[in-house]
Parts: structure tokens; C-alpha cells; sequence
């Protein structure tokens, strides 16, 4: 990381412990958790020592306090918040809460994040249903190739709203709409988005959002959230659900084991043990977000944006070309890049990571992710590994 930026920036940098070591554009992999995440994880630790000091209620205020910042987020309710493992675990309930008629069409795309095969191609046996794979008919995939590929049997379009491969943006709104206007649904991984970029599920239209919690959130592994429209919790088919999830699982000292409910919200898909002050990957997960609200995605957005333009300026034309989208209103917060051959991208991907500059290498492209702790000197370092 460098060490001499404005001071706008240097108050935000402050906010992480410093990476001493390595020039750290990799976010788009795995956060580095702020300070103050770090810190109630501390103190939890802390806290187990006695969990006797600790009320019944503490065992809801963490999960309910981050439910309800999550809904500020993204512009949702927070009863239509679950608290996931990760992205795969909100994908997988949906799978499982729908009702599913043999020859039903489920909708992605080539090159999706694996846990979108891993999740629906076992659903073809279980259910019936048909998976769909849509190559994109030019560079990246769009709107417009989803739409064309939707068919009377289709009732669910499963993609990313940023693709993790290449940064490209869907125009979500135009696929919500083309599904509704059918009946269908769709879901969106927001993995590579939610806390980077402005994000509203009423605009965009979504039936269902997931998202891992250990990027853009600024969480650690393990963690995640699940988002349903209100419309469709009643719904849903009848499935295990987390026994805290129970109406009336508050007062620990009555609970119902005649005749147990689920409660009428999304919480029934919560992790099990997702409760608690002393769960600790959640404690960091309620700090996190509640830091990435008071940062502000738009702020991380027009940051990042600044800083992948200049990526691109500088970056020799020829030798490397952008892989990402050139138009910044159709990408995510990061860009990608490439050589003139795959082997010598990896090539100068090795190089890169050897001179402790992290980046990632996805299909073919070095991916450059950053965040506020990152600023125009950290570009320049990895201009100057690639351009010897």
C-alpha cells in the first residue's frame, strides 16, 4: 500500500491496519477486515470468558442489528433478510423453497461462478428441471442474450450482477422485467457488488439476492446474506428450518415442541448457530457492514472507478489489452486485463505476485480489485512490474 495520499483518503486508510508487505489490490478475492471489525471480534473473545454477563436477548441483538443493516443497504425490509454461510447457501434455499414441474427452465450463463452449476445441475435429476446455459453473443454477456434465451417453460433466470471473471455489469432491471412479464423469477448473485456499488432491489427488480459477506461487505469467510422479496415467503414449500428461526424461540424458557412454526420472515433461512454475541465471524459481519453503510457505497464505487481508468490509461497497448468493459456504467468496482496470449498473461501474473503486487488471475485475466486503502501510487507499482 502507499503512504502518501490526500487526506480524504489517509482518513479512510486509517480505518485498516496497514499491509505492509504487499501492494493489495485483490478485494474482489477476500477483504482485509477494518479495524473495528477486527476489534468486536476481540471483544466477543473477550466476552466468552464469562458468557454468564451476557442476557438471553444478546443471542438476537447481533443478528437482528445486522439483518437491519443489511436491508438499509440494499434498500430491502429487514424480515426479508436471512443470515447465510455465503452466497452458495442462499442459491441452494431457493432451489429447495420452490415448487418445481418437470421440464421447468432454470437460465445462466457460460462462465458463471461455479456455485451456479454446482447448484442447479443437480436439480435437473431431483426435480426435473431443465438448466440452460447462454453464451453471450458478443464479448460479454448481457440483458439481451438472457432475454432471448427465455423461453414459456422458463422460470428462473440465476446469474451474477457482476461477472466475477470479467467486471461486467448486467442491466438487471431489463431482466427482471422480461421475467415478470412470463411469470418467472430472478435471482442475482451480488457477490461482486453489494458494498462497492449502489444497490436498490426494488430498482432492480429481483425476486432473490445473495450475497458472500467476505468481499465487497468486508466480512470475514463464512459469512453472507440471503434476500427474498416479501411477496414470496408464503410461498415457499415447507423445509428444515433454524430452530431459532421458531415463532417464539425468544424465550428460551417456553418453547414450542408440540407444534413448531417457522417465523414468517426470511430468517428461517439463517446459517444454524448464525445467532448469538459469541458467534464471532457474525460479530465481525454486524461491525463490517455497519462500517461499509457510513463509508458509503457510492464513495468505493467512484474511487475504484478512478482508479481502473487509470489502469487502463497507462497500461501498454501493446502488450495488454482491457478485459473488462471500457464504458464504466457497464462494470463493477474493478477491471480486468489481459496479454496478447494466455500464457503470457499468466506469465506476467506470476510476475506481479512475485514482486508482492496481489492480484488475481481469472479466466485468462488479471483482475485488479481495490478499495479506499488503495490510491493512484499502488497503480503505478503494478504499471511498473508489467512494463519493465
Amino acid at each position: 500500500m502507499a503512504t502518501t495520499v490526500t487526506s480524504t483518503q489517509t482518513d479512510w486508510r486509517q480505518e485498516w491496519f496497514e499491509i505492509e508487505d504487499a501492494t493489495y489490490l485483490n478485494l474482489a478475492s477476500e477483504s482485509p477486515m477494518p479495524k473495528v471489525s477486527i476489534r468486536a471480534v476481540q471483544a466477543a473473545l473477550e466476552a466468552k470468558k464469562n458468557p454468564h454477563h451476557k442476557p438471553d436477548a444478546t443471542f438476537f441483538e447481533v443478528p437482528n442489528r445486522t439483518r437491519a443493516s443489511i436491508a438499509k443497504l440494499i434498500g430491502g425490509k429487514p424480515e426479508e433478510v436471512a443470515l447465510t454461510s455465503g452466497a452458495s447457501a442462499g442459491v441452494a434455499a431457493v432451489a429447495y423453497a420452490l415448487t418445481w414441474k418437470p421440464g421447468d427452465e432454470v437460465i445462466t450463463a457460460k462462465g458463471e461462478f461455479p456455485l451456479q452449476l454446482a447448484t442447479w445441475k443437480p436439480m435437473e435429476e431431483r426435480e426435473g428441471l431443465k438448466l440452460k446455459i447462454v453464451s453471450p453473443r458478443e464479448r460479454f454477456i448481457t440483458a439481451d442474450d438472457l432475454i432471448a434465451a427465455m423461453t414459456p417453460r422458463t422460470r428462473l433466470i440465476s446469474v451474477s450482477m457482476v461477472r466475477y471473471d470479467d467486471g461486467s455489469l448486467l442491466d438487471a432491471a431489463r431482466v427482471a422485467d422480461a421475467c415478470h412479464k412470463q411469470g418467472a423469477l430472478l435471482l442475482l448473485d451480488a457477490s461482486q457488488s453489494c458494498g462497492a456499488m449502489p444497490m436498490d432491489v426494488k430498482q432492480l427488480g429481483a425476486d432473490f439476492v445473495v450475497s458472500a459477506g467476505y468481499k465487497w461487505l468486508l466480512g470475514p469467510f463464512g459469512t453472507g446474506f440471503f434476500w427474498a422479496k416479501s411477496e414470496h415467503l408464503a410461498m415457499v414449500r415447507p423445509g428444515p428450518f433454524y430452530w431459532m428461526a421458531m415463532m417464539g424461540s425468544d424465550n428460551f424458557s417456553a418453547l414450542n415442541f408440540a407444534d413448531p412454526k417457522p417465523a414468517a420472515n426470511a430468517k428461517r433461512w439463517d446459517a444454524p448457530e448464525s445467532a448469538s454475541y459469541f458467534n464471532f465471524n457474525l460479530v465481525a459481519m454486524d461491525a463490517s457492514v455497519d462500517f461499509v453503510l457510513r463509508m458509503g457505497p457510492e464513495l468505493v464505487s467512484a474511487h475504484n472507478r478512478k482508479l481502473i481508468e487509470l489502469m487502463f490509461a497507462r497500461l501498454p497497448k501493446d502488450r495488454f489489452v482491457p478485459t473488462s468493459p471500457l464504458d464504466p456504467t457497464r462494470r463493477g468496482p474493478y477491471g480486468c486485463f489481459s496479454a496478447r496470449s494466455a500464457e503470457k498473461t499468466a506469465e506476467y501474473y506470476q510476475r506481479l505476485r512475485k514482486e508482492n503486487v496481489i492480484v488475481s488471475l481469472r479466466e485468462g485475466n488479471i483482475r485488479v480489485s481495490p478499495h479506499l486503502y488503495n490510491t493512484e501510487r499502488d497503480i503505478d507499482r503494478l504499471i511498473s512490474v508489467v512494463t519493465p
